[in-house]
Formats: structure tokens, sequence, C-alpha cells
């Protein structure tokens, strides 16, 4: 169960990675949008694990590949924004947010387009939980 605080902690630090990754792919890379999706803070708020969503999806390993190289410069950048509100900036750890993709996987099955998952239920991928 979350607390107050890890959710407000959580909702900082979404709001401003939400930023400093949208500044950063407008830099260097035109076309691509990420968005980050749903920030998890332990109870010691020590660590936070950032779910990405990026569009187009094609790029979207390579894309966590870099943002996971650059950790420690954005984890920087997030101290620099959030010094007034967090004595110490929580350890980033970044996956990929694939319930997009299952929840388009369930609108297909539904639309007969990949067949009936109720006859055969591993039509539809289960989202991993990281």
């Amino acid at each position: 169960m979350e607390t107050n605080r890890q959710k407000k902690i959580a909702g900082v630090l979404q709001k401003d990675l939400a930023d400093v990754l949208q500044h950063a792919a407008q830099d260097g890379m035109k076309g691509v949008i990420i968005s980050v999706t749903k920030v998890q803070v332990t109870s010691d708020l020590s660590q936070a694990k950032v779910y990405l969503s990026v569009f187009p999806q094609l790029n979207r390993q390579l894309i966590l590949k870099g943002v996971q190289q650059n950790t420690s410069t954005i984890r920087y950048e997030m101290a620099k924004r959030t010094r007034n509100q967090l004595r110490r900036m929580p350890e980033l750890s970044f996956y990929i947010d694939d319930s997009l993709d299952y929840i388009e996987d369930i609108d297909n099955a539904l639309k007969g387009k990949k067949g009936n998952p109720i006859k055969n239920p591993e039509i539809l991928n289960k989202p991993s939980d990281n």
C-alpha cells in the first residue's frame, strides 16, 4: 500500500521526468514521443521504477537502452529540478510499459482479427510485470 508521501513523490518524479525525457527527445530524435506512464517509489524512497511508453514502437528498445545508459545524467537533472522537494534523489530504474500493446491485442481479438480468445487463450499475450 502506497503512502501519501510515496504518491506525492511519484507524481513529482513523473511530471519532471516526462519533461526531461521529452526535451531530450526533441533535441536528438525528431518524431519520437516519450511519455512516463507510471512511477512507483519504494517505501524508504530510495528507489523508483519508471515505466515509459514510446511512440513509434519500432524504436522503443533502442530508446530504452539509451535512457538506461544515461540514467546518471537524468538523475542529476532530476535532482536539480527537485532539490526543494526532495532531500535525496531516488535511484531510477527504467522499464517499457507494454500495457498499450496488451490493450491493442484485446481489441483486435474482440474484433475477430486474431481469432477467438475464449477458445484459444494463448492469443492474448500477458503484459509483463516488472
